[in-house]
C-alpha cells in the first residue's frame, strides 16, 4: 500500500459512509469531508484507476474489493495507536483520536505489527471498534443500543456509537467505560430516559439521546 494521506483519508471516509449509509454519493462524501465536489470527484476518478474505487458518473461510490482491504488497513493502524496510547502511554480515551490521525498515516508496517504485539493483538480499540486483522478485514459485532434495552435487563455496555471529544468527557464524569455492567431500573415511557445502576452508582438517570450512543451486550 503506496498512497497519499489524502487518498488515505478518502479511502477511510468512503468505507465509514458505506457502513453506515450503504449507498455514498459524490454529494454525500463531499459533505462528509468539507472538500467540494469537483475536488472529490476527481479523486474519486484518481481511486479508480487504481482499482480502489467502483465509480461510475451519477451512480453510487463503491470501494473495491482491494479500496476496502486497504481502507480497512488504514483504519487498524488508527485504532491500534488509540489502544497503544490508551493502555501503554496512560492517555485518556477522549484524548487519542486526533494523535491516531497522524500516526496512522506512517507506512512503517514492522512498528504497528510490534504495537499489535506489545498490546496482546487486542480485537478491539478503546472505544469497542473492531480493529481489523494483518488483510484489513474487520469481524463483526452483534450488540445492540441501551436504548433499545427494557426495564430488568442487566448488559454490559461494550462499545460506542459517539466517541466524540464531548461525549466521552461526559461518560468520564459518570465513571462509564467499557466493560461495566448497568442495571436498567426504569425506562421512562414519555421520553425513553432510563434510570440505571452500575458500579455502586445507584440510580443514575441517563437521557434517551445519550441510550442511543451506547452499545451494549
Amino acid at each position: 500500500m503506496n498512497h497519499s494521506l489524502t487518498e488515505e483519508n478518502y479511502l477511510k471516509a468512503l468505507f465509514h459512509l458505506e457502513k453506515n449509509m450503504g449507498e455514498v454519493s459524490v454529494n454525500e462524501l463531499s459533505k462528509n469531508l468539507d472538500i467540494k465536489m469537483p475536488t472529490v470527484t476527481a479523486m474519486m476518478k484518481k481511486l479508480s484507476d487504481k482499482k480502489l474505487v467502483a465509480y461510475q458518473k451519477y451512480k453510487p461510490l463503491k470501494l473495491t474489493d482491494k479500496g476496502r482491504r486497504e481502507a480497512g488497513l488504514i483504519i487498524r493502524k488508527h485504532r491500534l495507536t488509540e489502544m497503544f496510547l490508551v493502555e501503554k502511554m496512560k492517555i485518556g480515551w477522549e484524548e487519542v483520536h486526533d494523535i491516531a490521525e497522524q500516526i496512522e498515516h506512517i507506512k512503517s508496517t514492522v512498528l504497528f505489527e510490534k504495537m499489535d504485539e506489545l498490546l496482546g493483538f487486542p480485537s478491539i480499540d478503546p472505544h469497542g471498534s473492531p480493529i481489523p486483522d494483518r488483510k484489513g478485514i474487520m469481524n463483526k459485532y452483534s450488540y445492540r443500543k441501551l436504548s433499545d434495552c427494557k426495564s430488568g435487563d442487566r448488559v454490559k455496555l461494550s462499545a460506542l456509537i459517539n466517541t466524540s471529544n464531548e461525549f466521552l468527557k461526559f461518560l468520564n464524569a459518570r465513571f462509564l467505560k467499557l466493560g461495566v455492567k448497568i442495571s436498567i431500573n426504569h425506562v421512562e415511557p414519555f421520553d425513553g430516559s432510563m434510570n440505571v445502576s452500575y458500579s455502586g452508582r445507584k440510580n443514575e438517570l441517563l437521557s434517551h439521546l445519550v441510550c442511543e450512543q451506547i452499545l451494549v451486550e
